[in-house]
């Protein structure tokens, strides 16, 4: 079997500049979560990447069959490893038995680099999906399938989770002619949250908890016989030995995780030196315990987080412009009179092909318990359509194949989805209104709809598992093919109601006439007042009223 691949998902950072590729990862404990599931999240945020639905079906495979392993980025192939017997399916990044796993580059010691492996991390992601029951099977296959056939990618930290724990994973290379890789993976506390951004995040190893803590023999070895690390094992940090901090990694990076953690506990406000960019200052932990739970609401509302409320706010500069746009075009840095600057890198990012909420709940049976909340293009204006993990079919607006980032196709998610983005960007603070509205309203009529779906799903189960499955099926295509078809109508709304930069008034739900079946004359904004500033500060003499 060739493994499929999908280039352009890598989400790097370089460690000297913010001016990159990200993604992020939220995690959620089960005690830490509002009904007891386990989530975490994920944007894959690329400049290239088109935003689709992965599905692989569940197979079995004669023995002695072989996987030809492609890089994840590129299509490259890397080498043939053996295939199991059985694989399980998988949707997303999601599998059949509740199985999540996302990821987060962040580089690291380049010198650490190894071309000659095989196994690169996409290909760790989806192949480990397809091999694992439990989130602990599937850091054991991923570390045994570097171990055994060599580790091509730089440094990344792994979101692992199933219906009972969650765990943050890292790993790096151990340098050209030394197979596999060095690795450590810590165990959320379940009344914990945690986060990763292209920075390595796991400080100190606790060793001697073997229940929580799984790491190679050689991850400290390694460091000291590089240089790395000097000192006893119970100081030893792995995010300072092989991935030490930078201002670029700590603004385009850390910076998103304190936005998330300050939001469930006010007492990270005292990282914001560090988040700016002072590699001097203590760095913050791994997790924190939040002071209130998280709904998968809360979760998705993280995912689409320009630092507001904080003095990183996006839309508080001059870059934000008239409309208040909470973006910044590449590239990240610029120079001025010889001094150079830098703009902010936040969770919600213009450049995403596809974000996710998996929700896994361990009270239903796997098929039923999964939840994949799957959207397109940025999360700020993405619709997070519910996906059960036990479905037979992809829905047509984001299945493979219905065009890519060259070829448009009008009933691709993804396109449509950018149409209204693109719109957006350039009059947001308008336009953000109309839109949210839309957004609100189908996203809180799939969760009011879950729990009816969910008992339905069991009655059929205890019946017909398979039977359950074509339903479950039936509702997440349908679900996300409506809301596509709304969105685009929405589209088309905002493009009506804001031509040429006027607003059309509304009245009892429709454009307002004349009176006589024409157009009102429509609002005419302008800009505000601080904009107005900006323009006699730069102009004011030559535009004056004489």
């Amino acid at each position: 079997m060739k493994m499929k691949w999908k280039a352009g998902i890598a989400c790097a950072i370089l460690s000297i500049s913010v001016d990159a590729m990200a993604c992020t990862g939220l995690l959620v404990g089960r005690k830490a979560s509002v009904d007891g599931s386990v989530m975490i999240s994920y944007s894959a945020d690329s400049h290239t990447l088109y935003g689709e639905l992965y599905r692989w079906s569940a197979a079995t495979w004669p023995k002695g069959s072989m996987l030809q392993v492609v890089e994840w980025d590129t299509g490259q192939p890397l080498g043939m490893i053996p295939q199991v017997e059985q694989t399980y399916s998988v949707v997303g990044n999601m599998n059949e038995y509740q199985v999540a796993i996302t990821e987060s580059t962040w580089g690291g010691r380049s010198e650490l680099s190894d071309t000659t492996g095989i196994m690169d991390y996409g290909s760790l992601i989806y192949i480990a999906l397809q091999r694992s029951k439990t989130a602990r099977e599937a850091i054991e296959v991923m570390t045994g399938l570097v171990r055994d056939h060599g580790y091509y990618s730089s440094g990344e930290s792994f979101s692992i989770a199933d219906k009972n724990e969650a765990w943050i994973m890292e790993m790096i290379g151990k340098g050209p002619g030394k197979k596999g890789a060095v690795w450590v993976a810590i165990r959320i506390p379940d009344d914990c949250i945690a986060a990763h951004a292209n920075q390595s995040r796991i400080q100190q190893i606790p060793f001697d908890d073997r229940e929580n803590c799984m790491y190679s023999p050689d991850v400290v070895s390694l460091a000291r016989e590089k240089g790395y690390f000097k000192g006893t094992d119970k100081d030893f940090s792995f995010a300072k030995a092989y991935n030490p901090y930078e201002f670029g990694a700590l603004r385009g990076c850390e910076a998103r995780v304190w936005s998330f953690f300050r939001k469930y506990d006010k007492s990270m406000e005292q990282y914001t030196n560090f988040i700016k960019g002072d590699v001097t200052k203590e760095p913050m932990p791994l997790y924190i315990k939040p002071d209130r739970k998280l709904s998968v609401q809360d979760v998705q509302s993280a995912m689409r987080d320009h630092f507001e409320g904080t003095d990183l706010d996006m839309t508080k500069d001059a870059g934000a412009g008239p409309y208040k746009v909470p973006y910044r075009w590449r590239p990240m840095n610029f120079t001025v009179d010889g001094e150079t600057y830098v703009n902010e890198r936040a969770i919600a990012t213009q450049q995403t092909g596809f974000v996710i909420v998996p929700q896994l709940r361990n009270w239903l049976p796997d098929p039923i318990g999964g939840i994949l909340w799957f959207g397109v293009d940025d999360a700020d204006m993405a619709v997070l359509t519910p996906l059960y993990c036990g479905i037979l079919d992809s829905p047509e607006c984001y299945r493979e194949g219905n065009g890519d980032m060259m070829n448009y196709s009008p009933t691709s998610a993804f396109w449509i989805h950018n149409r209204v983005a693109n719109m957006a960007y350039h009059k947001y603070s308008f336009m953000i209104q109309d839109i949210r509205k839309v957004q609100q309203e189908l996203e809180n009529s799939f969760r009011a709809a879950v729990p009816a779906i969910d008992r339905a799903a069991s009655d059929l189960y205890a019946k017909d598992p398979l039977e359950a499955r074509k339903f479950l099926t039936w509702f997440s295509t349908t679900t996300a093919d409506n809301a596509t078809a709304r969105w685009k109508k929405l589209g088309e709304y905002l493009l009506v109601k804001y031509i040429d930069g006027n607003v059309k008034k509304e009245e009892n739900g429709k454009f307002k006439t004349n009176g006589y079946g024409l157009s009102d004359s429509p609002d005419f904004p302008g800009y505000d007042e601080e904009y107005y500033r900006s323009i006699v500060r730069s102009a004011g003499e030559r535009l004056k009223v004489k």
